[in-house]
């Protein structure tokens, strides 16, 4: 049985201009372009729902009607917007279903670790891989069993096993899909200590100041202490008698 493809309903855009693009999109209608290796560009309009409904089927080759024909094409960039994520134009790429081409799908991972079984947190490093085949025979997933996967292990993309027929993976065999490490251990409440008197601070009642400290200023010496203020000379009272 043949495969069957989404179409995508286009036309030919002839208008250009930011205004004419405004008045388009409020039609319920997306500016786009078609391409082909050694062929002119085509500028197109595209019906928004139909483009919609043909992304959620999760395809990568879509049936497009030009000039009377039939080709196929592939979405080559989506541009959205900003802020409402509203796609805005999309680029069309004709490919040929006896050529293989590049493509990029996701990797699901399948089964329950053992690492994490263990307590492991398992963490997905990476979700999509780029594949080369026919554009008939695009897989809608790469499915990864990670059911042997122990506690500080990971998996590569080298161990990969479940390819389908014709299928080659261009992604780095170095690639890491997914690792199990342990859960980080909770840290322990730090317990400040008391810190020494600062400076400025008064004593508390009935302590004395350490050993060679000097009273404060306005403060008496201690009781048995001598003043270390030296005394100015008395002058002497005996005056030298007149001859």
């Amino acid at each position: 049985m043949a495969q069957e493809y989404e179409q995508i309903y286009v036309g030919e855009r002839t208008h250009k201009g930011k205004s004419k693009i405004r008045a388009l999109r409020r039609d319920g209608k997306i500016p786009g372009v078609y391409y082909y290796h050694g062929e002119e560009n085509v500028n197109l309009e595209i019906d928004k729902k139909n483009l919609y409904h043909a992304l959620s089927t999760g395809q990568h080759v879509f049936e497009v009607t030009m000039t009377g024909e039939t080709q196929y094409v592939m979405i080559k960039a989506i541009q959205y917007h900003p802020v409402t994520d509203e796609v805005m134009h999309v680029d069309l790429m004709r490919v040929r279903r006896s050529e293989k081409m590049t493509f990029t799908i996701p990797i699901v991972l399948q089964g329950e670790a053992i690492g994490v079984q263990e307590g492991g947190v398992l963490s997905q490093i990476l979700t999509a891989i780029d594949i080369n085949c026919l554009p008939t025979n695009v897989p809608e997933s790469i499915n990864v069993d990670i059911s042997d996967l122990e506690l500080n292990s990971t998996i590569s993309i080298v161990d990969i096993t479940d390819i389908p027929d014709d299928v080659e993976i261009v992604t780095s065999v170095e690639s890491t899909v997914a690792t199990i490490t342990p859960p980080k251990e909770e840290e322990e409440p730090v317990i400040v200590e008391e810190e020494e008197l600062a400076e400025g601070e008064e004593l508390a009642e009935g302590e004395e100041p350490a050993e060679g400290e000097e009273p404060a200023e306005g403060e008496e010496p201690a009781e048995g202490e001598e003043g270390k203020q030296e005394k100015s000379p008395q002058p002497s009272g005996d005056k030298e008698e007149k001859k």
